[in-house]
């Protein structure tokens, strides 16, 4: 169970890195939009077990949140 923990945790952290190198050039409200639907993403994935709908939707859901805040 540790080691599939520790290449999930290596697995996020290189797509964090990766995701923030390509902010670089963003507005900032891009940048909110893309950090709303990362987080919604990661909540919806927990809040429903990992289920690919549930992704997608908290990805579709903090992306607009994101979105709508920064205007």
């Amino acid at each position: 169970m540790d080691t599939l923990r520790n290449k999930i945790a290596a697995s996020f952290s290189i797509v964090l890195v990766t995701f923030l190198l390509g902010c670089s050039g963003m507005t900032s409200q891009e940048k909110s939009t893309a950090i709303g639907a990362g987080a919604g993403a990661i909540g919806g994935s927990i809040l429903t077990g990992g289920s690919t709908a549930g992704t997608i939707g908290g990805a579709a859901v903090g992306g607009y949140i994101g979105h709508e805040i920064k205007k």
